[in-house]
């Protein structure tokens, strides 16, 4: 059994290689070539606590990946110097079941969740997006940044985030940082990040608006990853109800982001208006972005596949760098 931390996480899944996962990832699913059932919500009721059980199980042409991920957001953790987020990913033999790795789950949730928007935002954004807004600065918020920095030649950033010195740790750390600019910008208000965005990227757990739809630019892309509850929303829904949409799972992301659900219930929109993956872009079978002014929004709910095909990459990569712990099982 190989056993990989956060650390050793981080090495073995540089982000280029984790977007290319995500095609595969994305591909797999629309092309019906994935089992993802919907994931199992566990509440913990005394501790206002979700624990949320995600296997997968992907059967492409190139490979097979087979994963099991168990993730807990404990909302008072953070009081108690704690991860909001606990999360560990168990990587089984597809062809046996035999588990052959435990990998620690949130870093890479991180980075497979940035590596998600990226290759959504090298598909729908302008290939002229020069300034990016990052709503939220914690560990979603920077892998958001590498991702668009990655795929699109970034100038400058703002981030906006309820706690300053948060904020202000997010540029120390990132600024310069790969390929992340070094004028990073923390905006005073949502509308000083926005008003000048081409891509903006929400990682918030807010159950509001992060900003107001008016005083988006034309043609800007939005990746929004942090709504994964009916209750929570990030995106305004007038935002929603104009904007190009392109989900990584629709019967995921309708059954559980109120990005989507709370829209359709004040019918603003319909179901029906939401029906193009990702995974069908790269497949040829929708079309991407239509025209320089189209507001493309790519809404992600986070898919076990996801999950597989970075532990795959990831575990591959450890054995041929010669990182991690192997332990007998």
């Amino acid at each position: 059994m190989l056993i990989l931390n956060a650390d050793e996480i981080r090495k073995v899944l540089p982000m280029k290689d984790a977007i290319e996962a995500m095609k595969q990832a994305y591909i797999s699913l629309s092309d019906g070539k994935a089992e993802v059932p919907l994931r199992s919500r566990l509440p913990v009721p005394p501790h206002d606590g979700l624990t949320l059980i995600m296997p997968a199980f992907v059967n492409d042409n190139k490979s097979q990946a087979l994963a099991v991920k168990v993730v807990s957001v404990f909302p008072h953790n953070p009081q108690h110097n704690l991860p909001l987020i606990y999360a560990t990913v168990l990587v089984l033999e597809a062809n046996t079941g035999k588990p052959v790795a435990l990998l620690e789950g949130s870093s890479l949730t991180a980075i497979r969740t940035g590596a998600g928007s990226g290759l959504a935002t090298d598909i729908l954004s302008r290939s002229d997006s020069h300034v990016a807004a990052i709503f939220g600065a914690g560990a979603q918020g920077r892998t958001q940044l590498e991702a668009t920095c990655t795929v699109r030649t970034i100038e400058q950033v703002w981030v906006f985030d309820s706690n300053r010195e948060r904020a202000e740790a997010f540029v120390s750390e990132l600024a310069g940082m790969g390929p992340i600019p070094r004028d990073i910008r923390i905006a005073k208000t949502s509308e000083e990040t926005i008003h000048r965005a081409d891509i903006i990227c929400t990682a918030t757990t807010s159950i509001s608006p992060v900003f107001d739809d008016a005083k988006l630019k034309p043609g800007v892309h939005i990746s929004a990853i942090g709504s994964y509850t009916p209750e929570m929303q990030e995106i305004p829904a007038e935002t929603v109800r104009r904007a190009r949409i392109v989900v990584d799972s629709l019967s995921a992301t309708l059954a559980e982001t109120g990005d989507l659900v709370i829209p359709i219930r004040s019918g603003l929109i319909k179901t029906e208006d939401i029906n193009t993956e990702l995974g069908e872009i790269l497949l040829g079978r929708k079309p991407g972005r239509k025209s320089p002014d189209e507001i493309t929004l790519f809404k992600s709910v986070g898919i076990a596949v996801q999950d597989a095909m970075a532990a795959q990459a990831a575990v591959e990569n450890a054995k041929k760098l010669g990182l991690g712990q192997t332990i007998a099982w």
